[in-house]
């Protein structure tokens, strides 16, 4: 191998060829960090965008300008940097496709040579030349698994760099919840962060390997065949290479598309199963099995039209693929094989010794099918480059939705005619608009000073919602479905911005809410009382297991220490607690996390009426104070005020007077 070894250490320009794609896609990553990334945090004053649905093409991807801006967007966060394990691999795989490089000339030489022995029966030259391409196997099958190595590595590396980034941006306040319920433009965030995330990684890596290879062949037949055979050989192929390129480039633009589309469908048809699954329980009870099937199957339809659609579209660029990027590719090679063996004055082809012509034909000859194979391969990796950029441009959409909603703008697109300009209109205040309300923080109380509650759709519930609630002031809220009730303590919990007034309430970490149906997380019988803080934290705060059975002591959940084997046990908590233990669970929740105001959403309407009667005391004596939302007539002795909304733009506040009926109940 050593011949080899120093004819392509002579060729600097292959060397310099890998190592300067290499270096280049470092540059391309950190060409320009002026544009430096800000620190992800919620800002209190956002600017909240609905914008017009448009008439125009959407999920384009191709191989343009704007796939390379998008690809250099997200290079930087797959690259951390020069010096990182990641740039070391990228080195790593052109060393080893270098070495593969280095290995097939050596193979084709030295193969050569094997076969001229036994043209020429010489047996002791068969058995020398035999030994000798032998012992180089086991080197040539180490350099080989070293590449797939590196390339898996590499590809891991990038998908865990890639998914870090987007999770601690989707999981940074409440993006995730504002993606989506706020903004709209991305329908499966799930599908993108993992699947696509997935897809992706694996496709840029796969390109990395599939140009560089070829590219490094190019450089390296084109310099041999070109000292040995002259230039004319190589330069037929190189005008093919273009010609092939250009042509193929032109007919792959829909893959762009197309790939945009699958990954769109399949998330959708995705996210229906996953409602299945979740309310699986409320099917089963209206036996809606047969239109759960027909809402699976339309979306399996859907997605299974676009994959016959992209298939058929595949075959047939395979079919033009193949014909130009292989055979055509195979014949253009042979014709610029024969060219300089027919030549009658070449220095090295012509005489008559058909052996030395034939081992020359085979030396040579084989360069220029390499070399042709090369071009076909590079032509090919244009089909790899057009799929990239249909998952480059899902990726680079994720990315800025996570930006846009990490720094309060929010988009969201208007079907109906009911929209934010058409609401503005309708108002008398100039302030009335999104985020045009002021958020003050103040410790024990809660107070709305002409508030309107509007969805994030701009349809306004109510024009001014006018209250105040000082700590140990318990109230009751009600009214039927879509009045405000949830859109009040949306605005309370800074999900959702406010479009006028001033709102004035405790800092984030000291309101709690407490929903009809509990969230149970995955973890111990401990992780359930003190979410969302984990064991650490809970010892931090200065709290024992003992505060935590006294909790489940006074919602009389005691035995569920004994029956589940203790604190430390894991079960699937939403399958074995009963509708009424996982809302006593949630209360003994709020009693741990002790905040100054805490949000009750019909969250006792499984318990019976003494044991929420001891939770609403012990939440008086602790100074936890409430907002109600419940029609029980049994809790009225525990609330001083009511809020009650009409579902027709009014509402009253008031004292409860325990003889008289408020709700009509």
């Amino acid at each position: 191998m050593a011949p080899a070894l120093s004819k392509l250490a002579n060729n600097q320009s292959a060397i310099v060829g890998v190592a300067g794609m290499t270096a280049a896609l470092w540059i391309i990553a950190y060409g320009k960090m002026s544009n430096k990334k800000r620190k992800p945090g919620y800002e209190d004053k956002i600017q909240y965008t609905i914008a017009e649905k448009k008439d125009k093409k959407a999920g384009k991807a191709h191989v343009n300008s704007v796939f390379f801006k998008q690809l250099r967007q997200l290079l930087p966060i797959l690259i951390p940097g020069f010096w990182s394990v990641e740039t070391g691999l990228l080195f790593l795989v052109a060393a080893a496709l270098i070495g593969r490089s280095v290995s097939d000339i050596w193979m084709i030489q030295n193969a050569t040579v094997v076969e001229s022995t036994i043209i020429h029966m010489n047996r002791t030259k068969f058995k020398t030349a035999l030994l000798k391409y032998l012992t180089a196997l086991p080197a040539i099958s180490v350099v080989t698994n070293v590449l797939k190595w590196s390339l898996g590595e590499l590809k891991l590396r990038f998908r865990t760099n890639l998914t870090h980034h987007l999770y601690s941006q989707y999981l940074n306040g409440y993006t995730y919840y504002k993606m989506s319920n706020l903004d709209n433009r991305i329908a499966n965030a799930d599908q993108l962060l993992t699947t696509d995330i997935d897809k992706f990684c694996e496709s840029a890596t796969d390109l990395y390997s599939n140009i560089s290879k070829p590219v490094l062949d190019i450089f390296i037949y084109v310099y041999r065949l070109t000292v040995n055979l002259g230039g004319k050989t190589p330069s037929i192929l190189m005008l093919y290479l273009l010609f092939a390129g250009v042509f193929l480039t032109r007919l792959r633009r829909p893959t762009g598309r197309l790939t945009v589309e699958e990954q769109k469908l399949e998330g959708e048809f995705r996210y229906v199963n996953s409602r299945l699954i979740t309310n699986s329980e409320e099917v089963a009870f209206y036996q809606g099995n047969v239109r759960e099937k027909l809402t699976l199957l339309a979306s399996y339809s859907k997605l299974r039209s676009h994959l016959r659609k992209f298939l058929e579209f595949r075959v047939s660029m395979g079919i033009i693929d193949n014909i130009i990027g292989k055979y055509f590719a195979s014949i253009v090679g042979f014709y610029a094989v024969s060219i300089p063996f027919f030549s009658e004055n070449h220095p090295l082809l012509s005489g008559e010794n058909s052996g030395q012509r034939l081992q020359a034909y085979y030396t040579y000859g084989r360069m220029l099918v390499k070399l042709a194979e090369a071009i076909g391969r590079l032509v090919l990796a244009g089909r790899e480059m057009s799929r990239l950029a249909g998952f480059t441009a899902r990726m680079t959409e994720l990315i800025k939705v996570l930006s846009d909603l990490n720094k309060g703008t929010y988009e969201r697109t208007m079907v109906n005619g009911n929209n934010l300009a058409q609401n503005a209109v309708g108002s008398a205040s100039s302030n009335f608009g999104p985020n045009k309300g002021i958020m003050c923080f103040e410790d024990n109380i809660i107070r709305f000073e002409k508030v309107p509650l509007v969805t994030p759709n701009g349809d306004v519930l109510l024009q001014e919602l006018s209250f105040e609630v000082k700590s140990g002031t318990n109230v009751l809220v009600c009214g039927p479905n879509g009045c405000g009730k949830s859109s009040l303590f949306r605005i309370l919990g800074e999900l959702w911005p406010t479009w006028g007034g001033k709102v004035t309430k405790p800092s984030r970490g000291k309101l709690f809410y407490v929903p009809q149906r509990p969230y149970m997380t995955l973890g111990t019988l401990r992780d359930q009382i003190i979410y969302p803080h984990t064991r650490d934290d809970m010892r931090r705060l200065g709290h024992s297991d003992e505060d935590l059975m006294h909790y489940l002591d006074i919602v009389q959940l005691t035995y569920l220490e004994q029956r589940e084997n203790g604190l430390d046990s894991i079960e699937d908590w939403i399958d074995v607690l009963s509708g009424g233990e996982k809302q006593r669970i949630a209360m003994a929740r709020l009693f741990y996390h002790k905040p100054q105001f805490a949000i009750l959403d019909e969250c006792t309407s499984a318990v019976s009426v003494d044991v929420e009667g001891k939770m609403y005391s012990y939440c008086r004596e602790v100074g936890i104070t409430l907002f109600t939302v419940s029609h029980r007539k049994s809790l009225w002795a525990h609330h001083d005020y009511y809020l009650q909304f009409d579902g027709r733009g009014s509402y009253e506040f008031a004292t409860i007077d325990q003889d008289k009926d408020h709700f009509g109940s």
